[in-house]
């Protein structure tokens, strides 16, 4: 590999170690969040008067957990795969079949970007019924995450596309070289 592409592997080696250090936290403070919030909803349920927005804070909480939590995932390659056809091909068959498998992800989480901030716009309108919370900032995990996932599926492609043939699984970060 030239200098240049070890560059730009690092580079983009960086950006996914900076993106994993900034979502991981708040994930781990979200799910610490709506443990919080719905222990609140059940006390307050069973003891005293229903607190009336723990329920909406909570799915709110689940929502972002939730798109948040599927970036990492594909971050560390952990979504759903089939891939017992692509390990059976020639190694240089094999990559491109990983390269196409990853575009069609990219081109996905593009299509989810624009469809997302559509509908953000769309719900933009639209208040909670208890916080009086404008939905956008509900709905906009849905780019935000979409376009996570899309830079997180760039770096698979530039990845495959540097290691050569012997690039590992996808998800981006987790390319590992062949045992020798």
């Amino acid at each position: 590999m030239s200098s240049p592409q070890h560059a730009v592997a690092g580079l983009l080696q960086r950006s996914e170690r900076f993106l994993d250090a900034v979502i991981q936290p708040i994930v781990f403070l979200g799910m610490a969040a709506l443990i919080g919030v719905i222990t609140l909803q059940i006390v307050s349920r069973v003891f005293f008067t229903a607190v009336s927005w723990t329920e909406e804070v909570a799915r709110f909480l689940l929502i972002w957990i939730t798109f948040l939590g599927a970036t990492l995932a594909f971050q560390r390659g952990r979504h759903i795969a089939i891939t017992f056809i692509v390990d059976a091909l020639p190694l240089r068959l094999a990559q491109l079949a990983r390269i196409a498998a990853v575009a069609v992800a990219l081109c996905f989480m593009l299509a989810l970007v624009v469809i997302g901030y559509r509908y953000m716009q769309v719900q933009s309108f639209q208040r909670s019924a208890s916080l009086r919370l404008s939905m956008t900032y509900v709905y906009a995990v849905i780019p935000v995450s979409a376009a996570i996932m899309a830079w997180y599926a760039l770096i698979d492609i530039v990845e495959l596309i540097i290691k050569g043939p012997h690039a590992g699984t996808t998800g981006s970060g987790t390319a590992e070289e062949p045992p020798p």
